[in-house]
């Protein structure tokens, strides 16, 4: 069973910045297309950005520029790396797992539905204040 565990959720001021980690444990041996999501209150959980197994990478537009996604295959760490911070960005971040391929997505500059991986985090809370 894979397990995910989200760290490094804060409260910081606007224009700050942040480092999200997770954590993959109790996985087989392979790769995984991962991602951020984020869902803030009374709000649908939304994708922030996705990573292939070879660092191919994607970004929702409210993101781009401000934040990078990255990941250390030998340490099974994923990263969100989140600059110029605003207030809007205030939300639970979920880091996510799939089994299947992100070449697809990647290749269509998108990031997939909730619904298309498998394994998820409980989320960190990130509070962006003005």
């Amino acid at each position: 069973q894979v397990q995910l565990v989200e760290s490094g959720g804060a409260s910081v001021q606007a224009g700050g910045s942040l480092r999200l980690s997770c954590a993959r444990s109790g996985s087989r041996d392979g790769l995984y297309c991962m991602a951020w999501f984020r869902q803030a209150a009374g709000k649908e959980r939304e994708g922030v950005a996705l990573i292939a197994t070879d660092g191919g990478t994607t970004y929702a537009d409210s993101v781009k520029g401000r934040f990078t996604i990255s990941r250390d295959n030998a340490k099974n760490t994923l990263y969100l790396e989140m600059n110029s911070l605003r207030p809007e960005d205030t939300a639970v971040y979920y880091c996510a797992a799939a089994a299947g391929s992100c070449y697809y997505y990647l290749s269509q500059q998108q990031i997939p539905a909730p619904t298309y991986f498998d394994y998820w985090g409980q989320g960190s809370q990130v509070t962006v204040s003005s």
